[in-house]
C-alpha cells in the first residue's frame, strides 16, 4: 500500500494533505513550525508532525514510515529545503514530486530586484512608509534603512517566535503586524491606507500565495511595488495535476460536489450572496465567456463552455476538480440549461442556486408585478408568442436572435396588433443599460440587442372560448364545418396543448383556427386543394391571429409527405382517398389520433372498411343530427342540418 509524505507549510501543502485525508489516504504531513501543524485541519485524519528536518532525519522518516512517495509542497523561496528533499528521495530510492505554484502576471509599473538586500538599497534612496510583507527570517537586512523602526512596517505569521524576533529587531506596536495570509485585495487595501504606506515590499509568491491580490492592493492604494523576483523557474506539478496524478495512482474515489449557480443579470453585484460564496468555494468554473466575466476577480481554474457532454467529459477528465461551479444566466430555474446539467450529473451531488432572473428584474424596473406574467422563451425555440399576446395581459420573452424584436413587432402588426406596448430590455444591470417602450408600430424599426428580453402589454388581451360560432369566421361559398360538429369532433380528438394536428380538407379553415387556439404551442397544417378555400383559411388565419397554423395548397395524401410526424389528425373531406390518407398517417405515426367526419353513405362505408382492415383501435361512431331553431313570425321553427358521422379511432402501433 503506498504512504505519501508531504512537506507542506503553505495552502497548496494543506488542501493537498485535506484531500488526502478525505479519501482515506496513507499520509503523513511534515510542517516546519507548531503554527504550522496547528492550522492544519484536524480532522483530515491522517498523521502530523512538526518542525525542521535535516536530510538524515528526512531519510530517517522515510524508512521507518515506509514511505513510498514525497510531495515537495514547501514555499518557492525554500530552495535548501527543496534540495534536501530531493536528496533524501534519491538516497531512500522513493518518487519525488515537486508542487509549483502557477506564476502570476507582473505589471511593468511593478519596481523588480532580485532580493531584499536589493529592495534595502533601492528603498535607501526614497522617502516614505514601506510595508514589509517578506517574511520574518529576512526582516533583519531592512535593519540598515536609516530610521527603519519608523519607516517599516512589517507584516509576519502571528506565532510567538516570529513575534519575539521582530521585537529584538525593534519591530513592535504599531510597526509590527501579526496575520496569516493569504489575504484579500480589500484587506491588503485596508492596511496599506491605514498605515499610509508608500511601498510594499513582497516576493512574487504565485497566485495561491496570495501575489495578484497584493498587486491589485498596490495599484488601487496609489502605493509603489517593489517585487523581489522569485527564484529560477521549477519544474514540476500543480496542485491539481498533483491531486489528478494521485488519485489515478492511489485509484482514490471521486466524491465531486457540483453546484449549478444562477448568477443574476451579469454584473458582480447582481448575484446573491450565496451564489457567490459557491463559486469562492469553487476549485473549478464552468460558463460561457460572459458568465466567466462576472467571477473573473476570484482567480479559479475555469473551462468556458456550456454544451453539457463537453463539461461531463471535461471534469471525468479532470478529477483533482472535486468542488465545481456551473455558471448560467439569471435563474437557474428559468430558460437555463440547469435541467440538462441535472441529468448529466445525476449520479453526483448537486446544489442548485437561485439567481436573479431577468423577467424579475425587468418588472422591477418597471415598476409591475410579474406574478400574473406569462414567461416565455424565443431564444433557440419556437413559441406561439401571438396566442399567448391574445390571451394575457402581459407576457414576458427572452429573445435571442438578431433582428428579433423587430421581427416581433412586424408580427403583431401583420396580425393587427400594432398597438400593444412592448418594453424591450437591453444589458441589463450593467451601466449601459437600455429599457425602452413603445408599441409595436412605434418600435418596428429600432434596433436592439441580440440578447435581449421583452415584457409585451396587451391590455384588450382575452380568452377565446371554443365553439365559437359560424358567424365569427370569414365565410365565402365553400363548405363549412358547423358550430356543434365542430365541438364534437374537438372533443373527440383529445388534443394537448402542443399537439402536431393535420386538417385534411380544411374548407373555410373553422376547424382549423379552433385547433391552433386549442393547441396553442403546437402546429396546425391546414391541407386543402381549392384555391378560394386556401384563400378563406389564410383571411381568417390573420383575423384570429392563428400564427401556429400553416396553410398547405395541395391534394392529400400526396401533400402530406414533407409535413411532421401528427400527433392528432381530421380529416374533412378526402376526395376518395382515405384509406391512402390513413395509411400515410400510420406511416408518419402510428399512434396517431383520428377523426373523421363523413356525410354520404360512401364514406361512412370507406371509413368503417378502414376501421376492419387497417391497424386501428378505440374506435368510435356518433350519428350527429343537429336542429337549430329559426324565427317564423311569432314562432320557432326547428330546422335540421344534414347528419353527420363522427368516426374516431387511434393508431394501434406505438
Amino acid at each position: 500500500m503506498d504512504k505519501i509524505l508531504i512537506f507542506a507549510g503553505t495552502t497548496e501543502g494543506r488542501e493537498l494533505a485535506e484531500y488526502l485525508g478525505r479519501h482515506k489516504a496513507a499520509a503523513c504531513v511534515c510542517v516546519a513550525t507548531e503554527y504550522g501543524e496547528q492550522i492544519l485541519p484536524k480532522e483530515i485524519g491522517i498523521q502530523t508532525r512538526s518542525g525542521r528536518l535535516t536530510q538524515e532525519e528526512m531519510e530517517n522518516l522515510i524508512h521507518t514510515q515506509q514511505m513510498t512517495l514525497a510531495v515537495d509542497a514547501t514555499h518557492p523561496y525554500a530552495v535548501e529545503v527543496s534540495e534536501n528533499i530531493k536528496r533524501a528521495c534519491r538516497q531512500t530510492n522513493i518518487e519525488y514530486i515537486r508542487l509549483i505554484r502557477e506564476a502570476s502576471d507582473i505589471e511593468e509599473d511593478c519596481v523588480c530586484v532580485e532580493s531584499v538586500e536589493d529592495a534595502v538599497s533601492w528603498l535607501k534612496e526614497k522617502e516614505g512608509t514601506i510595508f514589509a510583507a517578506t517574511g520574518s527570517k529576512e526582516l533583519h537586512k531592512y535593519t540598515a534603512l536609516p530610521d527603519y523602526r519608523n519607516r517599516v512596517i512589517a507584516r509576519v505569521l502571528p506565532t510567538p517566535e516570529a513575534a519575539a524576533a521582530c521585537a529584538e529587531l525593534g519591530f513592535q506596536g504599531r510597526n509590527l503586524v501579526c496575520m496569516q495570509g493569504p489575504f484579500s485585495k480589500e484587506l491588503n487595501i485596508a492596511m496599506l491606507k491605514q498605515v499610509q504606506a508608500d511601498y510594499l515590499v513582497t516576493k512574487e509568491s504565485g497566485k495561491q500565495g496570495g501575489f495578484q491580490e497584493k498587486l491589485e492592493a498596490a495599484r488601487c492604494a496609489g502605493v509603489k511595488l517593489v517585487l523581489i523576483g522569485r527564484p529560477a523557474r521549477e519544474s514540476g506539478m500543480t496542485e491539481a495535476q498533483v491531486k489528478a496524478y494521485l488519485q489515478k495512482k492511489l485509484d482514490l474515489k471521486i466524491n465531486r460536489k457540483i453546484a449549478i449557480v444562477g448568477i443574476g443579470m451579469g454584473r458582480a453585484d447582481n448575484m446573491t450572496i450565496e451564489a457567490r460564496r459557491a463559486c469562492q468555494d469553487a476549485q473549478l468554473l464552468i460558463g460561457a465567456s460572459r458568465m466567466l466575466e462576472t467571477v473573473k476577480n476570484l482567480d479559479k481554474q475555469i473551462l468556458e463552455s456550456y454544451r453539457p457532454e463537453e463539461i461531463l467529459d471535461y471534469v471525468n477528465k479532470h478529477p483533482e476538480f472535486e468542488r465545481i461551479a456551473i455558471l448560467l444566466s439569471g435563474d437557474a430555474g428559468f430558460y437555463s440549461g440547469a435541467g440538462k446539467l441535472l441529468k448529466a450529473f445525476e449520479k453526483e451531488q448537486i446544489s442548485v442556486y437561485s439567481g436573479i432572473s431577468s423577467v424579475v428584474y425587468l418588472c422591477g424596473k418597471l415598476h409591475t408585478s410579474w406574478e400574473d406574467v406569462k414567461l416565455m422563451s424565443l431564444h433557440g425555440r419556437e413559441q406561439n408568442i401571438v396566442a399567448a399576446v391574445k390571451k394575457y395581459p402581459k407576457v414576458f420573452a427572452l429573445i435571442g436572435k438578431k433582428q428579433g424584436i423587430h421581427e416581433l413587432c412586424e408580427k403583431f402588426i401583420h396580425y393587427g396588433m400594432g398597438k400593444v406596448v412592448i418594453h424591450a430590455g437591453e444589458r441589463l444591470s450593467y451601466e449601459n443599460e437600455c429599457i425602452t417602450s413603445g408599441t409595436a408600430e412605434e418600435l418596428r424599426n429600432r434596433e436592439f440587442e441580440t440578447l435581449s428580453v421583452v415584457l409585451i402589454e396587451n391590455k384588450s388581451a382575452a380568452h377565446i372560448p371554443s365553439g365559437m360560432e359560424d358567424e365569427a369566421f370569414i365565410r365565402g361559398k365553400v363548405p363549412m364545418t358547423k358550430s356543434e360538429i365542430r365541438s364534437i369532433s374537438l372533443s373527440r380528438l383529445r388534443l394537448q396543448s402542443n399537439s402536431i394536428i393535420y386538417d385534411v380538407g380544411a374548407g373555410t379553415g373553422s376547424v382549423s383556427i379552433e385547433m391552433a387556439l386549442q393547441a396553442s404551442q403546437g402546429e396546425v397544417y391546414a391541407i386543402e386543394k381549392n384555391e378560394e378555400a386556401v384563400s378563406l383559411i389564410k383571411e381568417n388565419r390573420i383575423k384570429f391571429a392563428a400564427d401556429n397554423l400553416k396553410v398547405i395548397e395541395g391534394k392529400a395524401p400526396e401533400a402530406l409527405q414533407k409535413l411532421p410526424a401528427p400527433t392528432h389528425v381530421f380529416i374533412g373531406g378526402s376526395s376518395g382517398n382515405l384509406k391512402e390518407i390513413i395509411l400515410t398517417v400510420l406511416r408518419k405515426n402510428a399512434a396517431a389520433r383520428i377523426v373523421i367526419n363523413a356525410i354520404t353513405l360512401e364514406t361512412v362505408a370507406e371509413a368503417l372498411e378502414c376501421l376492419k382492415t387497417l391497424p386501428l383501435v378505440d374506435a368510435d361512431i356518433v350519428s350527429a343530427v343537429i336542429g337549430k331553431s329559426k324565427e317564423a313570425g311569432s314562432c320557432h321553427m326547428m330546422m335540421g342540418q344534414n347528419p353527420v358521422y363522427i368516426l374516431s379511432c387511434t393508431g394501434g402501433g406505438k
